[in-house]
């Protein structure tokens, strides 16, 4: 019998330094297709996911690794070509009782294993399923952390157990010690996002964005998703710079953590016409495809505080000159620069401090978030993917796809997401979740449109984002839903002051569009909403409404509602 075992890692699991591997003989790489062939995903999505398998499985050769890199419509197809090859074989020819043995790191999705596990054994083989080194905290941590106690959402979609991020992010800031001095958060506070939302003055440059020439197998790949698939959103290489191997992915870090920190707490929230990327890190693909370990960037980002670190908004990048200190602009017209040349090498010989507010901003992302949705989408599954205590079922309106509206805010935030296959933080949540909730949008649908366009989605990541989060479709994070009128958006970004809409306005033609469906969404669902944590003071401007005004409301909501659904906003 052998004792042969094959270490399967998936294509978010694409990191060669992975404990798992240490034990293994072998490694299986099964590049499935079929799901893209159902559904139309963003070409630069595809591109970058398949060139970075392709990738791995050449370092992993490099590294010495025995790799069986397989292509097949399917997991199952794929599997039949593996276990084929090995049978019921043995190491010495004889027959092996036993078939084939796996071991696989446990997927982020829901099902995802025990689907896989049942897919080998139907074959003969057996699969061990272990914890998933690419996030910091285990199923096992959680259940600590929260009890014995699991939830699960009911048929209203309420949640009969609710998990808040700021009580997880504390707790795991306590167990692993980050930004932590002797038992207590570093600068005396745990959360800095009141420093956090400023917009940039005209005049202020962000730094540029690593960029990556592809290579000729990222090209390779690249006319391959063009000609095999149907893809949605930019085909086109030219504006594709996401890092697709290890070795890039460590340079993007060590661009942002250079670069971009300093003016990231700052500016986090801020949207800025023509300027999708800001000083964000850009880093989510390069973590979730697992060619960064989340450890990594988050322990830079506390080595530049402990070696760069100033007090809370210490640091001004607005007064400083950001792009004087070595980097370079970036845009819509022109997606990157040369490497910054002698400024960039100026600014990494003397960097910019990074305030504690950027520092911690950064770490509440990745140790606070990313882990918590995780864990959230696990326990909430399956029933979170349906969640819709709201009933709102409207279909999403085409501006989403085509990107064709005149509002300002939303064509620049679905032209961020056409041309590159990403938006940042706000623009997701405020822009485009916030909009669909307002105008009824139905959360599963939109949670399949994230899922398509966005180069960093998947469905552990989309659900909880979008469904519970974005769409309010259950409490099981969330207390109140994050709707917003037009305020919100023109407090954040400059795109009002060019917007043909008028902010100022909530009824008549051309008044903002969030405005007249942010006060009819309310009113809609007032009965679900009213009593929810946090939304007193709204329903209390509700209150204050007469009828008249409601009347003038409702009409400009269903006028907005009838030309987003014909294409006309």
């Amino acid at each position: 019998m052998s004792d042969r075992t094959t270490c399967w890692l998936l294509g978010d699991q694409l990191n060669p330094d992975l404990d798992v591997l240490d034990d293994a003989d072998d490694v299986l790489l099964i590049e499935a297709h079929g799901f893209a062939d159902r559904k139309p995903y963003h070409a630069h999505k595809l591109t970058l996911v398949f060139s970075a398998m392709r990738h791995f499985r050449d370092e992993l050769r490099e590294r010495g690794h025995d790799v069986t890199y397989l292509r097949a419509e399917s997991f199952g197809e794929g599997l039949d070509e593996f276990l084929a090859e090995r049978g019921r074989q043995g190491d010495d020819g004889d027959s092996d009782d036993e078939g084939p043995r796996l071991r696989l790191m446990r997927p982020a999705s829901h099902g995802t294993g025990k689907r896989l596990r049942e897919l080998v054994a139907e074959r003969g083989g057996s699969l061990e399923l272990v914890d998933n080194e690419l996030f910091w905290t285990t199923p096992t941590d959680w259940r600590a952390w929260a009890g014995e106690e699991e939830t699960e959402i009911g048929p209203d979609d309420a949640a009969e157990r609710t998990y808040r991020q700021e009580h997880w992010y504390r707790h795991v800031r306590r167990e692993t010690g980050v930004l932590m001095d002797d038992g207590e958060p570093v600068g005396g506070e745990w959360n800095y996002d009141d420093l956090n939302q400023e917009t940039p003055p005209d005049d202020w440059e962000p730094p540029g964005r690593p960029t990556f020439e592809p290579d000729a197998l990222t090209r390779e790949t690249h006319a391959w998703v063009r000609e095999r698939f149907d893809t949605w959103g930019s085909d086109s290489l030219d504006g594709f710079a996401w890092p697709v191997t290890r070795e890039e992915a460590r340079e993007s870090l060590e661009q942002f953590v250079r670069e971009g920190l300093p003016a990231f707490g700052r500016y986090q929230d801020a949207m800025v016409g023509g300027e999708p990327f800001l000083s964000h890190s850009l880093l989510s693909p390069a973590i979730n495809l697992g060619l960064l370990d989340p450890r990594e960037p988050v322990r830079a980002v506390e080595r530049a505080y402990a070696e760069r670190g100033v007090e809370p908004g210490g640091y001004d990048p607005a007064e400083h000159g950001e792009v004087g200190a070595g980097a370079e602009a970036t845009s819509l017209d022109e997606f990157g620069g040369d490497g910054g040349g002698e400024a960039r090498a100026e600014a990494a010989a003397d960097p910019a401090p990074v305030p504690l507010n950027a520092a911690e901003g950064f770490v509440r992302q990745v140790i606070g978030w990313r882990e918590f949705v995780r864990h959230v989408y696990r326990e909430a599954m399956p029933e979170l993917a349906d969640a819709n205590q709201l009933a709102q079922s409207r279909d999403l309106p085409p501006a989403y796809w085509d990107g064709d509206t005149d509002m300002r805010c939303l064509s620049e935030a679905v032209g961020h997401v056409r041309e590159y296959g990403y938006a940042h933080h706000i623009e997701r949540l405020m822009v485009l979740s916030n909009f669909a909730l307002v105008y009824g949008a139905d959360p599963a649908e939109l949670n399949e449109w994230f899922h398509l366009g966005f180069v960093d989605a998947y469905h552990w990541v989309t659900t909880p984002n979008v469904v519970a989060m974005g769409s309010f479709g259950t409490d099981v994070l969330s207390s109140k839903p994050y709707a917003s009128s037009g305020s919100y958006v023109n407090r954040m970004s400059d795109h009002c002051a060019d917007c043909r809409y008028a902010v100022s306005r909530t009824t008549g033609e051309g008044a903002c569009p969030f405005n007249a469906l942010y006060w009819d969404f309310l009113k809609e669902n007032e009965k679900t909403l009213r009593g929810t944590g946090r939304m007193g003071l709204m329903y209390s401007h509700v209150d204050g409404k007469d009828d008249e005004e409601w009347r003038a409301i409702r009409e400009r909501a269903a006028r907005v509602r009838e030309r987003a659904a014909e294409g006309e906003l």
